[in-house]
């Protein structure tokens, strides 16, 4: 039986697939729960350094499968509680990894599918792409995080905007809006995404892992929480061999070179 998560790693960057393309790549609790499992998996294996969520065909992630949500007996409230639960274990283990997760919007992200692009960091969009928050016109709200992400990438008015009007969002908008960091020719989103990823995983993933999660634990924190978990990380990273290495190659005036050894960037 075909897993609906088609999942792979070469040179030490994973790239988890959709891959229920005649459901436009919606998640039932199955392919959620895979999902997550594999982000649970690379955010702990040493030989891991990036990873790129996409969909195949022509679609990212339209969102959760209602047909699957019309199937249980429980009824809505039941089924749609299991998906979010599952839905959002897999976008904290993105927030949380101390690696770069980017998406790769290829097609229509949508529902559920918005929320978890929205929850990477950083986001890479065909230019014939859609995206669309999908909730709110069929009298339900946003989950997967969509609501904390949303207006801290466009604002609180924008947000409610998208909230309340539930336009289709263009590839134009969305990078002029912030939602994305780089628009590319149809079919190259992917492609796109792996080159960036690459990029990221040169540097300090030490560095990177740290900043990840201050800039995510900063809207909960007072600003003199803030401070002090600042100079915890800084001293942190500090003492770790990439700084070391960071610091040796300003003064040589030099680009520093960091070990990619497995296991040694933790």
């Amino acid at each position: 039986m075909q897993e609906p998560i088609k999942a792979s790693v070469c040179d030490e960057i994973a790239t988890l697939l959709f891959d229920r393309p005649k459901a436009y790549n919606a998640f039932d609790l199955e392919t959620i729960t895979i999902l997550a499992e594999h982000l649970f998996n690379l955010a702990v294996d040493d030989t891991v350094r990036g990873v790129i969520i996409s969909g195949v065909g022509t679609t990212f992630c339209s969102g959760g499968d209602l047909k699957w949500v019309k199937s249980l007996p429980e009824g809505y409230p039941a089924a749609l509680h299991h998906l979010a639960g599952r839905l959002h274990q897999a976008v904290l283990e993105i927030r949380r990894m101390k690696k770069p997760v980017v998406a790769a919007i290829n097609g229509v992200a949508a529902g559920a599918g918005f929320s978890l692009a929205l929850a990477c960091d950083f986001r890479v969009m065909a230019k014939s792409a859609v995206m669309r928050q999908a909730y709110t016109y069929y009298g339900l709200t946003i989950d997967g995080g969509g609501t904390f992400t949303l207006p801290r990438l466009v604002g609180l008015a924008r947000a409610m905007e998208i909230a309340a009007f539930d336009r289709l969002i263009t590839a134009e908008q969305a990078l002029e809006w912030g939602l994305v960091t780089k628009i590319v020719e149809d079919g190259r989103a992917l492609e796109e995404a792996l080159t960036m990823t690459e990029e990221l995983t040169q540097g300090s993933l030490n560095s990177f892992g740290h900043s990840k999660r201050l800039m995510t634990d900063s809207f909960s924190n007072s600003f003199e929480t803030h401070l002090e978990l600042e100079r915890d990380a800084l001293c942190s990273c500090a003492g770790h061999p990439d700084a070391e290495e960071g610091m040796t190659a300003f003064a040589d005036k030099r680009k520093p070179v960091f070990d990619m050894t497995p296991g040694f960037r933790k």
